[in-house]
């Protein structure tokens, strides 16, 4: 009888272990961007190349640029009516609106409260997490009042990656996967295994692992790979259940099936 139970034990971790989503290609175009940042729902693309950042739709394209503040270390197109770029050397974040006009400049610099910034991301409202080098403290920042809203407790090892929508802020760094509430309070910490960067859709997480993909559904812990093709990964992220993965020569879009 015990040998039976083991045997259905040994069974039942045999198909955990090779639970997978499948990812199905769409399509795929020659793309030629330094850094290909979103596609929403109607096809609206955000890149940037040689330091301007630019909106393609359908219609027209129109570009940003500041090259007296250098390299555009990141952007952020979550809200398009309010997208964000870090210039890091500067430690100076520029937010515009959908037409691309500036609406915003927060020089950290200036402060009274001077900040070092090393990562941004998109918040609600009129904030703006941001990653505290001097403090090593994750903060919500609301760059209207220029102060402070929340921050979470020091982390203690080197950041990878930062995501974040209107509720929640994942940190990825040398450690652990750490998911934060929009009070600081710490949600979820997950030990990083070789994680090296991450997305996210609609509270989902998707990590990169060497050149491989994993994902983490909303409320749950489990890891689970996303069969693609042997691609090379230089950027990826999902829009909704699409994924997009671009080599920085080609974007693939890809259906992700994870009911």
């Amino acid at each position: 009888m015990k040998f039976t139970f083991y045997i259905f034990i040994f069974f039942s971790v045999s198909i955990f272990s090779q639970e997978s989503i499948e990812a199905r290609l769409i399509s795929k175009v020659d793309l030629n961007v330094d850094t290909l940042i979103s596609v929403d729902n109607f096809g609206t693309s955000y890149y940037i190349k040689d330091d301007v950042i630019y909106k393609k739709t359908n219609i027209e394209t129109i570009n940003y640029n500041n090259l007296q503040l250098g390299t555009i270390e990141s952007a952020n197109a979550f809200n398009p009516l309010k997208i964000n770029l870090f210039y890091k050397d500067f430690n100076t974040i520029i937010i515009l609106d959908n037409r691309f006009a500036e609406i915003f400049k927060i020089d950290f610099n200036t402060l009274s409260e001077y900040k070092s910034v090393s990562h941004v991301s998109t918040g609600h409202d009129n904030t703006i997490w941001i990653f505290n080098q001097d403090l090593q403290k994750l903060e919500l920042f609301d760059y209207k009042s220029r102060i402070t809203r929340a921050q979470t407790a020091p982390v203690q090892s080197a950041v990878l990656d930062i995501k974040s929508n209107y509720n929640s802020c994942w940190l990825l760094t040398e450690n652990y996967l750490y998911t934060y509430n929009y009070f600081g309070s710490l949600l979820k910490k997950i030990t990083n295994t070789g994680y090296t960067a991450l997305a996210e859709s609609n509270e989902n997480v998707i990590l990169k692992k060497e050149n491989a993909l994993l994902f983490i559904k909303k409320d749950s812990e489990k890891i689970i790979p996303i069969k693609t093709s042997n691609l090379l990964i230089n950027q990826f992220f999902v829009t909704n259940e699409t994924l997009y993965i671009y080599n920085h020569k080609v974007l693939q879009k890809y259906q992700l099936k994870t009911n």
